[in-house]
């Protein structure tokens, strides 16, 4: 009997035909999971059925009951959305899976820091914020500068950087209309609490790796070239392997090997952000799924398998590869958005396809759509992806290519 693993996959997911492609490769036989048919649109040929990713416990209970009629040998999360239902569902079908307690204390911001604190690691001092009470009462009492939080959205989202008590008290009232106009949130039991957090300087990096059995893997380590350093905290260049010191990515991975054990994550991918102060790592993030958005093309395996086929193994037992090697680097650019506004088109993609190093460039947004940029944002106008022998070469093609894009914004 062929194996088959559910992948859920959310709506607004840019993955569906990557992870398609890679149980292809692996000839796994796919059954995708989403609460929208479009998802199923590239899926042709692909099993599907409807989730309900709103009510956690309903869509758990949707795939427990597709998979007692149809066995599963693993059920997925491809996105944040997902990972708390894929939690549910594969416990109840006996598969493994993480605690799902353990998945809630990472997509909540405010439990991820609690519980790293229990567990004596470094992090910026913190506290919760109720929307409801005295603001400007709670602003003299913060250091700044301090960055503001909503607890369950990822990609930057409401993230917002204050210097002092009046654009604490803005950042607060921001935060606070993208929490009540994100339908899941508008409806939890935190929706008018806020994270605040002391501002950490230093480097940023990202960390993609996997957990077997409470084990981490790290297969990539990429540098954030460009500064995050506020009022907004857009991702836009990842670029790998990292320039850091050796040293400071063995620290860097046992930070996160560390965090995932506080949180109790044991299995699966995991995707971390950490910044690199002059006291060491410091977790910032740590999310039971793989990275998002397209960003995954820009890693390369030795075997030629891609970062799914990768994810999709570990759930079924195969063996990790090993990481890239170390010949060459790779890097994505995650194109941001200027200003809001109707995209009218974009111009100058054949010169930026062009550029020496570059492999592609990926337009995700049609001509037509809204385009809105961080912090409330919830996507990009599209992705570079380039290759060269170094990292720095690899960052000067993506900014080259960047360059040579014009954005219409009506």
């Amino acid at each position: 009997m062929q194996t088959r693993v559910a992948l859920l996959i959310p709506s607004g997911s840019y993955r569906a035909r990557d992870f398609l492609a890679a149980a292809r490769a692996l000839d796994v036989e796919a059954v995708v999971g989403s609460d929208h048919r479009q998802v199923l649109a590239p899926c042709s040929g692909a099993n599907g059925l409807y989730v309900d990713f709103a009510d956690v416990c309903r869509g758990a209970e949707q795939v427990r009951t597709f998979g007692t009629r149809t066995p599963l040998d693993a059920v997925l999360a491809t996105d944040d959305e997902s990972a708390l239902t894929a939690a549910l569902a594969a416990r109840a079908l006996g598969l493994r899976h993480n605690d799902p307690a353990a998945v809630l204390a990472a997509r909540d911001k405010y439990r991820f820091r609690r519980a790293l604190h229990a567990a004596g690691l470094p992090g910026p001092a913190f506290c919760l914020v109720d929307r409801r009470t005295d603001l400007a009462r709670a602003a003299q009492t913060l250091r700044y500068p301090c960055v503001v939080k909503p607890r369950s959205l990822s990609a930057g989202r409401g993230v917002i950087r204050a210097d002092e008590p009046a654009s604490f008290i803005e950042a607060c009232a921001r935060a606070g209309t993208i929490v009540e106009n994100t339908s899941t949130l508008a409806r939890s039991d935190h929706r008018h609490t806020l994270l605040v957090e002391a501002y950490l300087p230093g480097r940023e990096v990202a960390l993609e790796g996997l957990l077997c059995d409470g084990r981490l893997t790290v297969l990539a380590t990429m540098d954030k070239p460009a500064p995050m350093a506020g009022p907004f905290f857009e991702e836009t260049l990842l670029v790998s392997p990292s320039r850091l010191p050796e040293h400071q990515q063995r620290a860097a991975a046992d930070a996160m090997q560390r965090a995932a054990a506080a949180l109790g994550l044991r299995h699966g991918p995991v995707h971390g952000e950490l910044k690199i102060g002059a006291t060491g790592p410091v977790m910032l993030e740590l999310a039971p799924r793989s990275i998002g958005g397209l960003c995954s093309r820009a890693l390369r395996f030795d075997d030629g398998r891609s970062l799914e086929a990768v994810v999709i193994g570990n759930a079924l037992g195969m063996a990790t590869p090993s990481p890239p090697a170390r010949c060459g680097a790779s890097g994505v650019m995650m194109i941001p958005i200027p200003r809001r506004g109707r995209l009218d088109g974009v111009t100058g993609v054949a010169q930026a396809r062009a550029v020496a190093g570059v492999e592609d460039v990926i337009i995700s947004v049609a001509a037509g759509d809204e385009v809105v940029p961080l912090p409330e944002g919830d996507r990009y106008l599209g992705f570079i992806f380039a290759i060269a022998a170094t990292p720095a070469a690899v960052e000067d093609a993506l900014l080259s290519a960047h360059a040579e894009l014009a954005l219409h914004i009506v």
